[in-house]
């Protein structure tokens, strides 16, 4: 456990030499499967489902080849129904080098499940992406970014390596399973202000607000964000979907953003499988997050596990 005012696994990591910071370039290949997970009523909307597979069928291949030119790899997390549904899509993606990873199967809403169901649709996506692409992911998003407690035990149980789905710090961090289980994964957490949903989906009738933001907006935002990460030796993790920020004025935004965050002295700009292999060799500590029970508040005392807030162990 760390003394009180000692620097904590949330505060202080490491980089590989001659770099500063770190950064990350993700994208959510959600395609139509967030829709049918919501309602599967809504594969009678046409045009909505058009909305959706524009991301596979237009934005995914713009991305690569932005990519390519500013000589980049990102990390696609991919749900095993989009690697069905879009095969070429996704092979597409492993031949230009970048990492597949894991985002369920249907794009499942994940909140509450059972641990059961929930292993059942991690595996089926996990069948769909090694038939499809020839890959067996090591990292894993959970739709919604939305993890239960059973969830990294889970994980660790088919051999994922690291996670990124929390967003309780800015750098990278080791964290248990769970508390009385010595098994651990990496964390690379992620922020709503990194994601381009909150900026920029709009759907009447599903989703969004009605405001779609300017792209200048949103990279002047993203910009500022990822400065700020820079000079606190943070870890720049940016959320995008191809059915949203694949189509040109958001594309070219995200074009610019990327040769602005590779100016960055010392930025490290590379994949989360890469950040999490350098983050298991230097993280030496591990987090055991605190989990809450409020059995009959305020009449009954609430219960906090472990005691100490997310007590520390050391590896």
């Amino acid at each position: 456990m760390t003394e009180q005012g000692a620097r904590t696994p949330f505060q202080l990591f490491s980089w590989p030499h001659g770099y500063r910071a770190a950064a990350a370039f993700t994208f959510d290949v959600d395609a139509e499967s967030c829709v049918l997970s919501h309602d599967p009523r809504l594969i009678r909307r046409m045009s909505l489902m058009t909305h959706q597979s524009y991301g596979p069928k237009v934005g995914v291949p713009r991305l690569l080849r932005i990519l390519e030119r500013q000589n980049v790899r990102g990390t696609f997390f991919v749900p095993g129904f989009t690697a069905e549904c879009y095969p070429d899509t996704v092979r597409a993606i492993v031949d230009a080098g970048h990492e597949v990873a894991h985002h369920g199967y249907l794009h499942e809403p994940m909140q509450g499940i059972d641990a059961t169901t929930e292993a059942r649709y991690i595996d089926r996506g996990l069948d769909a992406l090694e038939r499809v692409a020839g890959v067996r992911p090591t990292g894993y998003r959970a739709p919604w970014w939305e993890l239960n407690w059973h969830s990294p035990r889970l994980l660790a149980e088919r051999g994922f390596r690291y996670d990124s789905s929390l967003l309780d710090g800015d750098a990278p961090y080791r964290f248990a399973v769970d508390e009385e289980d010595a098994r651990t994964l990496i964390e690379i957490p992620v922020d709503w202000a990194l994601d381009d949903w909150e900026q920029y989906a709009f759907y009447p009738g599903w989703t969004g607000s009605g405001v779609i933001e300017s792209p200048a907006k949103v990279e002047e935002m993203w910009t500022l964000e990822a400065r700020a990460h820079h000079s606190e030796s943070g870890c720049f993790v940016l959320t995008n979907h191809p059915f949203i920020s694949g189509r040109p004025s958001k594309a070219a935004a995200l074009e610019r953003l990327i040769e602005t965050v590779k100016g960055l002295d010392g930025m490290w700009v590379t994949t989360l499988g890469e950040i999490a292999e350098h983050a298991e060799r230097v993280c030496t500590e591990t987090v055991v997050h605190t989990r809450f029970e409020v059995p009959a508040f305020p009449d009954v005392e609430i219960r906090r596990t472990p005691k100490a807030h997310d007590q520390v162990r050391l590896q």
